[in-house]
């Protein structure tokens, strides 16, 4: 009678062993069925063995059409006519041999890297961390006010879509707020609410709020918690101001390609 281990260890080795032996059954049926595509093909082709051509056999789309052109060799008139006796199609081919298709044009758009956020990112989502949250950006701004005459607030807000016709647009529901490059603060008002903190921070004149059409974020603050998002200065009207040109109505991303060369997800 064999111990515990031993049999663990049979059996363990017939598992290894039945994956290896179907591995090796795979490849041999993958090979016995390219070598019967490879009879049926030599079966279906008229030439002797001796008379066919070694190394690649074009298909026999590209086979048919080198044969038209090879009857119709050094008669333009005949060339053209076998062209334009095929039946038309949305991408040209490269004359009499079609081998392969060529590709129609598209509209090929530059793939950018894409724009990673080395900062900290701080959740706020309860009344009280928002409060404190806000606190800090306001010490902060009057602080920074001190040695600098503008002091810039990024501010964005999110809500949930609605695809019902004649369904109320639903409330702000996330707010991101970046005062400088290493934290960013990600603030659920959905749950929170505006505390008074928050209230003093978006209406205190000290900051200037940026966005990119920021007004309609404002605006959207004001219908749905009261509260008065000011100073705006919109990031599209003053791209438009300092690249010149066609003014074009920017939105965050197109905006950062078009300054950094870099994508946002």
């Amino acid at each position: 009678m064999e111990k515990d281990g031993d049999s663990f260890l049979d059996w363990d080795w017939d598992l290894v062993a039945e994956e290896e032996l179907r591995a090796i059954e795979a490849v041999y049926y993958s090979s016995a069925k390219k070598r019967r595509i490879s009879s049926d093909l030599d079966a279906d082709d008229p030439a002797p063995l001796h008379s066919r051509p070694s190394g690649r056999r074009l298909p026999d789309w590209g086979r048919a059409d080198a044969t038209e052109s090879q009857c119709h060799g050094g008669h333009g008139g005949g060339v053209a006519t076998a062209i334009a006796d095929r039946p038309p199609s949305s991408c040209p081919t490269n004359g009499a041999w079609r081998v392969s298709p060529l590709r129609c044009p598209g509209n090929f758009k530059v793939r950018y890297p894409t724009m990673a956020y080395r900062g900290s990112i701080i959740y706020c989502r309860t009344a009280p961390e928002v409060e404190q949250a806000s606190m800090e950006l306001l010490n902060k701004i009057r602080s920074m006010k001190q040695c600098m005459d503008h002091v810039s607030l990024g501010f964005d807000i999110e809500w949930r879509p609605v695809f019902k016709r004649g369904e109320a647009p639903r409330k702000a529901a996330v707010m991101q707020i970046c005062l400088e490059n290493a934290r960013c603060y990600v603030m659920h008002i959905i749950h929170s609410g505006i505390p008074p903190g928050l209230k003093c921070l978006l209406e205190d004149t000290v900051s200037v709020k940026v966005g990119v059409c920021i007004a309609n974020d404002a605006w959207k603050m004001t219908n749905d918690y009261n509260v008065c998002v000011e100073p705006l200065e919109d990031l599209s009207s003053l791209a438009n101001l300092k690249l010149g040109g066609v003014p074009k109505r920017w939105s965050l991303a197109s905006l950062t390609e078009m300054i950094t060369c870099k994508q946002v997800l």
